[in-house]
């Protein structure tokens, strides 16, 4: 089916100034597939070359995406730019009315093994504050990401819904496949690295455990797990497909706080959920509401169907159940959605 609408006619109603950086953004979304694409014919796009300034493992992929989008920012007029891949944030145009922070490449280790990974991206106005960084996620402009799959999409929001983009391998377009996306609360799919059990609080344990009871559990239903180790990819099977993902902090060293950053992943992909009818937190409250203390800075994520993410709010939030394991509340009659 030809679809009509594409990015240029999306961006009319974007925001004034946002569309430049967000054709910028496509731009080089559409380079970082094409070397994707080539995988082996292109190199050792999944070596390790050391470490990031935040001390995850960093790949060739990551290096090359991180310069294509540097490049593409530096030509939108971008006031400042804030990465994965960089130590500290960076003034760029003076003049320039907006911030962009962005992983230039989510899920790089899933590079070798020929799975989704993608780009994300938010957009903030650049304030007259000496860091622009420092703003609640409900003070995004536009936020999005890209994910390169079997199908490369651009999925894109600027406060008013959340739209899907499928680049058009025929011509290179980017055309709208999806208008105003809404999660389905009916879904019985839930993503966490269950692996990590026994690292997790018992808030988390008991949500996981009701699901894994099924229907002789207190949620009456049987429920399936996901876990691809993406978040583009996780976020988009939501957008699809409905359910919740769990990414919490837990006991051991450095995951306390979580391992997702706050600023460009946290809040852009909470963003988009919640425009498109959905829910994103830290298992306490809000994610958007959250101001980031540094451009690095972790975060628990829980996010998808509104209903879920509140139920592990409650758990969270409540002490009692908090410090209770689930077998104990078996028959919780408040917590079936």
């Amino acid at each position: 089916m030809q679809v009509e609408k594409t990015l240029e006619a999306l961006l009319r109603d974007a925001p004034q100034g946002v569309a430049p950086i967000i054709t910028a953004i496509a731009a080089a979304c559409v380079e970082i597939e094409r070397l994707t694409s080539l995988g082996g014919l292109a190199g050792s796009l999944g070596a390790s070359l050391g470490q990031n300034a935040d001390g995850d493992t960093q790949k060739e992929l990551d290096v090359r995406a991180q310069e294509l989008m540097m490049v593409a920012m530096r030509q939108s007029g971008v006031a400042a730019i804030a990465s994965e891949e960089l130590e500290d944030w960076e003034l760029c145009d003076a003049k320039g009315t907006f911030a962009v922070a962005f992983d230039p490449l989510d899920g790089s280790s899933n590079i070798d093994t020929n799975m989704s990974i993608g780009t994300i991206f938010s957009i903030l106005p650049a304030k007259g504050s000496d860091n622009p960084f420092t703003q609640p996620g409900h003070a995004q402009i536009a936020a999005g990401f890209a994910v390169y799959g079997p199908q490369t999409l651009l999925v894109l929001t600027f406060g008013k819904g959340t739209d899907v983009l499928t680049l058009d391998p025929r011509d290179g377009v980017w055309r709208v496949t999806r208008n105003h996306v809404q999660i389905t609360g009916n879904s019985t799919e839930y993503a966490v690295n269950a692996s990590n059990y026994r690292h997790w609080d018992r808030a988390v344990r008991a949500y996981v455990d009701d699901c894994v009871s099924g229907v002789e559990g207190p949620r009456e239903k049987n429920f399936n797990m996901r876990w691809i180790g993406s978040l583009v990819a996780e976020a988009f099977r939501i957008l699809t497909r409905g359910g919740v993902f769990l990414y919490p902090g837990d006991v051991r060293q450095g995951y306390r706080e979580g391992r997702l950053r706050l600023l460009y992943e946290a809040h852009p992909i909470a963003f988009v959920i919640e425009q498109a009818g959905g829910r994103a937190s830290n298992g306490h409250g809000r994610i958007l509401d959250m101001v980031p203390k540094s451009i690095h800075q972790r975060v628990p994520l829980f996010f998808g169907s509104a209903e879920k993410v509140e139920r592990l709010e409650r758990l969270h939030n409540d002490p009692q159940i908090g410090s209770e394991t689930s077998p104990l509340f078996g028959r919780r009659g408040l917590f079936r959605a």
